[in-house]
């Protein structure tokens, strides 16, 4: 099965088609004003607008106000919706809208019990845990606390980039792969070489 690639925090219009031109399968624009890579949604409108066809539209919150995100849907071209922050599951399901829920992974966290629990997600996405930051930080995680007991699709984030996607698929083996600064010049800000690269090495890898 080939890995698909989600490449999140984009800010402007032209990266988001440089990404679509290389085959990204997914962007990510992030609605959460502390992250350097937050966009308006006039932002993520323009955004949204200039892609082609098949590629989907990630919005990500982080404990936001329902009023914030139906306003995105009414908005802003979106496909799935992505929450990064302790929503319980009921309140992702209120919006009729295909969701992932991101999982800050420690020692402890039970994917198997969080599968459960957000059993109708469209897939959990574990990222690393840092207090007080809510992705994008950069750092990986302990990839041996992924369970290989799988219900439901599992999204890899957290510290990566083109130099170790590869090890990941292969220890990993996600439905899909979520990098943010591993293939940025800055932050918000993507480079094209390094996105061709992480694209180019997962689709090897797979």
């Amino acid at each position: 099965m080939r890995t698909r690639v989600k490449i999140c925090g984009f800010t402007q219009v032209d990266d988001a088609l440089c990404a679509a031109n290389l085959g990204v399968d997914a962007i990510g624009l992030v609605f959460y004003p502390p992250s350097p890579r937050n966009v308006s949604i006039e932002q993520a409108a323009s955004i949204s607008r200039a892609l082609p066809a098949f590629v989907n539209v990630v919005a990500l919150f982080v404990d936001a106000q329902p009023a914030l995100i139906r306003e995105a849907l009414n908005k802003v071209r979106v496909d799935c919706l992505q929450f990064h922050g302790d929503e319980p599951a009921e309140d992702c399901r209120i919006y009729d809208k295909s969701y992932i829920k991101a999982i800050r992974m420690q020692a402890d966290t039970d994917v198997v019990a969080l599968q459960q629990q957000y059993h109708d997600a469209a897939g959990l996405l574990l990222d690393a845990y840092h207090p007080g930051v809510q992705g994008g930080s950069g750092s990986g995680f302990d990839w041996d606390l992924i369970p290989n007991v799988r219900s439901l699709p599992i999204i890899l984030a957290g510290g990566l980039t083109p130099e170790n996607a590869g090890e990941a698929i292969k220890a990993v083996k996600p439905y899909a792969l979520d990098v943010s600064s591993g293939v940025e010049a800055g932050k918000g800000i993507k480079d094209a070489a390094k996105m061709a690269a992480f694209i180019r090495i997962t689709n090897q890898a797979t």
